[in-house]
């Protein structure tokens, strides 16, 4: 059996084209002709022109590639493909026609007819059946659906009604747009209808329930007023997928999804230097410590991208670290991976780890976070995790000739008042301490928090929500600064590349947000007002600030090429004595006294709250 080399659908439009190459010709001698072709042009000129176009242009057509595509996608770039088969197959048919001496009389005129007439009946198909296909041939009135309105014009939005009029499920009522430019014009059939402000009166006039908030490059400040506008006029609020993906027209009507509370504080795209990581990263060993964390798995997923030679994934609780290693198995599977259960508080742990796999780079994202938890019953294990754990690894690496040690700090740090921040300072002196010249580069990475992290404020107040209330809030005043998990992953990256050691490198963190505002937010966003949810204030923790600082009393800082990491110009680490003590207080038995006032020793900025407070 002979398998023809294209579909039968693909052969019928072969076969309509190579048919128009022929009767374009008998068109063009009728309309030279006043519909009327003398019997002598029609034998010896009209037939020798049609007999010589078909073949000509089946050939040209084939070798063009013309039928790769589908007539249901026709696109300009298809059309730009049937204009230069066309103009190649006019110049041939002549051509073709001299050397077999077939010089009956054609009428010059009928050159030129010839290709404009099938350049129309072949791109016209096309326009056709795309528009039969799309439901749009009797206009682009839709009847069925819900009624949506879509909030932004421009591409994004043309993509996205696009793939709403292949479907049945909404129907694209208006488009609501601040710039007057775009007033009254109409995207796909549908109307720029007015404003942002307009949408609770177009919304209620309309039947509108649902709005799509088309605008993934704005503001975070214009979504939000966007998704406040919906939620105040009681309609579900659904926001588009990723701008890339919208753009290249990958988007669907099923991709859309609810607005979460990321897609309201979200922040301008991290711009990378993709060429310097893969020469940082591509195939090194790299070792991540906590890999099971909210930072130190992203980090392994978006090191991952970058193709290492190994990723050592260090991690001492056993779900997270076996939840990340199904993570691989099942969607990177060309990443070849280490899963080793380890603490970093143990020194032959980590010196046998660093024996086997000999890692270029090390990202240190173990350590105790929670505030709370960690300032009383449990401040000796958050200064043996995060003190000791970052001593005994620094260490290590630094034997092991590690090239870049990259440790994860937090703005908590700064001016500490909590004994997760003083720990934290401390690993900070500790790897200001240990750099040295031609040996391991040690480079701090300092920032807020991050949206939905593990023991985060988001998913408590997910959980309060969906027990219906109330949502605790520690005071009306308290704000923190807050960036994605995907963008403090980049970011530690790019300052891990740029580090030459010594550095603590500052993510800008854009504009405080109040905790309270948070709640709020994420209570409409559910659907529900705070006379459905209520919430209460409960009081500061202990150790917890209202404010957090990204830099000390006496710090400044420099700019770097990167907007958005900064370089804090820090006091010396540790002296060699200061360490030395630090290091035989850490390796020693848990203090009788209170490890708060010990701490005050070696971190002079602490100022610990009053106990039992």
């Amino acid at each position: 059996m002979i398998k023809l080399p294209f579909d039968y659908r693909r052969g019928l439009a072969f076969i309509h084209d190579v048919a128009a190459s022929a009767l374009v010709w008998a068109l063009a001698f009728w309309l030279r002709f006043n519909l009327e072709v003398p019997p002598e042009w029609f034998q010896a000129g009209m037939l020798d022109a049609m007999l010589v176009s078909a073949p000509v242009h089946a050939l040209v057509f084939l070798r063009m590639g013309l039928y790769r595509g589908t007539w249901r996608y026709a696109s300009i770039h298809d059309f730009q493909r049937i204009v230069f088969a066309v103009l190649l197959g006019a110049l041939a048919t002549p051509a073709v026609l001299a050397v077999f001496r077939l010089d009956g009389p054609v009428p010059r005129s009928a050159f030129f007819l010839a290709p404009i007439l099938l350049i129309m009946i072949m791109g016209g198909s096309r326009i056709l059946y795309r528009a039969v296909k799309e439901r749009v041939l009797y206009g682009s009135v839709k009847l069925s659906g819900e009624p949506v309105l879509v909030i932004g014009a421009g591409d994004t939005t043309f993509n996205l009604l696009k793939e709403i009029s292949r479907g049945s499920e909404w129907r694209a009522v208006g488009i609501l747009d601040d710039d007057p430019a775009w007033q009254g014009r109409v995207l796909s059939g549908v109307r720029v209808i007015g404003a942002v402000a307009d949408l609770p009166r177009l919304a209620l006039r309309l039947g509108a329930r649902t709005a799509i908030i088309a605008l993934p490059s704005a503001a975070a400040s214009v979504r939000r007023r966007a998704a406040e506008l919906a939620g105040s006029a009681g309609l579900a609020v659904l926001t588009v997928p990723s701008f890339d993906d919208m753009l290249s027209g990958k988007v669907q009507v099923s991709q859309l999804r609810k607005i979460e509370l990321e897609d309201l504080l979200g922040r301008e795209q991290v711009v990378l230097d993709d060429a310097g990581l893969h020469q940082f990263l591509t195939g090194k060993v790299v070792m991540i410590t906590g890999a099971g964390g909210s930072i130190g798995s992203e980090l392994s997923r978006q090191i991952a991208r970058y193709q290492p030679k190994l990723l050592v994934l260090y991690e001492l609780n056993e779900l997270a670290l076996y939840s990340l290693e199904q993570e691989f198995l099942s969607e990177r599977p060309e990443t070849p991976i280490a899963c080793i259960i380890g603490d970093v508080r143990s020194a032959m742990r980590v010196e046998a780890t660093l024996a086997r796999y000999r890692p270029s780079v090390v990202f240190h994202a173990a350590a105790y976070k929670h505030v709370p938890l960690m300032e009383t019953d449990n401040a000796w294990e958050a200064v043996q995790n995060n003190v000791l754990g970052t001593l005994s690894l620094a260490r290590a690496c630094e034997a092991r000739g590690v090239e870049k040690f990259v440790l994860i700090s937090t703005d908590k740090a700064v001016n500490p008042t909590n004994v997760m921040g003083a720990t934290k300072r401390l690993a900070e002196q500790i790897c200001l301490a240990l750099q040295a010249e031609d040996h391991t580069r040690f480079i701090t990475v300092r920032f807020g928090n991050v949206l939905g992290s593990t023991g985060s404020v988001i998913p408590k107040f997910r959980e309060q929500i969906a027990r219906g209330g109330p949502v605790t809030v520690t005071h009306p005043d308290i704000q923190r600064y807050f960036m994605s998990i995907p963008e403090a992953a980049q970011l530690v990256l790019q300052a891990g590349l740029m580090g030459k050691g010594g550095e603590i490198f500052v993510l800008e963190m854009g504009q405080p947000v109040k905790i309270v505002d948070l709640a709020r937010d994420m209570i409409r966003l559910s659907g529900l007002g705070e006379q459905d949810i209520r919430i209460e204030f409960t009081g500061l923790r202990p150790g917890e600030k209202l404010f957090e600082e990204l830099l000390a009393d006496d710090e400044h800082t420099l700019p770097t090429p990167h907007p958005k990491l900064r370089i804090a110009k820090a006091a010396q680490g540790l002296p060699k004595e200061k360490l030395a003590e630090l290091s035989r207080w850490i390796e020693g038995a848990e203090p009788a006294d209170d490890v708060r006032a010990a701490l005050t020793r070696f971190v002079p900025e602490y100022r610990p709250a009053i106990k039992g407070t």
